[in-house]
């Protein structure tokens, strides 16, 4: 009763809106169906499935049966794992560098599978490869690559490289042919040193801005400093022992005479000069010594020099004292 009287309410008052007559509509034609079903009896509503009636209800039939589902086939291969966008093949194909970056990972490869080969030393290979310089692999790779991040890739190609050439698989030659320098072949290696007709060899030593020639012959443990004994030559006791030091450690003092040219720099930086030319000369004559000699520090070259005074400073890293007032 409610309903029919909001009804027509609505069908009464002319002045409202077009919404609200729908919404009236709807709602009484709900509440006379609802009221018809309830007036029937029971016996008009419980119909067989053959017999039921179809209404016209205003929708058009489709026209398509309704089937199972297709079996799954196992055998095709599923979509459901792919990437939904293309991804790179390179691992490193993100980064600054992706084509040495490559380069460096192949070769690192290469050096951790082939790690059990036997090497050769690079003092007795033969054959030693020459790589390109920095700037060339700039150019042929045609990337910015950083001075620290190229001398890894060298230490790299070295390392591959001191695999013995009988044993070397395809695989890392190419890789060492990639980064040949253009125009070069295998590395001459340094022709030794021997003796000459007298018996004697020669040695070259440098610190700071001195340099050292020395000649040593088998004698009785003379020494000569430009033509003078080496108590004229250096005053200090320091500087004699410090020139001598590769004798006196080897027990050689009283064996081999010496006969050295030395020139440029101060007493200190003679001295010492003349210590790495007489241990490169003494390795000539005796090379089993040499790791006696790189022990006791005299066949490394000390590349150390003066640090140059600043402006604003004592000297060349002292401030001056700080005054109150």
């Amino acid at each position: 009763m409610v309903r029919k009287s909001v009804a027509s309410l609505s069908r009464a008052v002319t002045w409202t809106c077009r919404q609200c007559q729908l919404r009236s509509k709807t709602s009484l034609s709900h509440t006379t169906i609802r009221a018809s079903l309830a007036i029937r009896p029971l016996s008009t509503l419980t119909t067989k499935p053959d017999t039921l009636e179809v209404h016209d209800t205003g929708i058009e039939p489709t026209g398509f049966e309704i089937t199972a589902a297709p079996p799954i086939n196992f055998d095709k291969k599923s979509s459901i794992g792919a990437p939904a966008r293309v991804v790179p093949t390179s691992a490193s194909y993100f980064t600054t560098s992706p084509l040495f970056n490559d380069h460096i990972l192949h070769l690192t490869n290469l050096a951790y599978e082939y790690d059990a080969l036997p090497t050769v030393a690079s003092a007795d290979q033969k054959g030693r490869m020459t790589f390109m310089t920095l700037e060339q692999a700039r150019s042929s790779i045609s990337e910015k690559i950083g001075a620290a991040k190229y001398a890894r890739l060298i230490n790299l190609l070295k390392r591959l490289d001191q695999i013995d050439p009988r044993l070397r698989p395809t695989s890392v030659q190419m890789a060492l042919e990639q980064f040949r320098r253009p125009g070069s072949g295998d590395l001459i290696p340094p022709r030794p040193k021997t003796m000459d007709r007298f018996g004697r060899t020669m040695g070259v030593g440098r610190r700071k801005s001195a340099v050292a020639r020395v000649q040593l012959v088998e004698g009785t443990g003379e020494v000569l400093v430009n033509g003078k004994s080496i108590s004229q030559a250096f005053a200090r006791l320091h500087d004699r022992e410090s020139a001598v030091w590769p004798l006196k450690i080897t027990n050689r003092l009283d064996k081999y005479n010496v006969f050295v040219a030395v020139n440029g720099g101060g007493p200190t930086g003679q001295a010492e000069s003349i210590t790495l030319g007489l241990a490169n000369a003494l390795m000539v004559h005796e090379p089993v010594l040499k790791p006696t000699l790189r022990k006791a520090g005299c066949i490394t070259r000390i590349m150390k020099r003066v640090e140059r005074k600043k402006t604003g400073r004592v000297k060349a890293r002292k401030k001056p004292a700080w005054v109150k007032r």
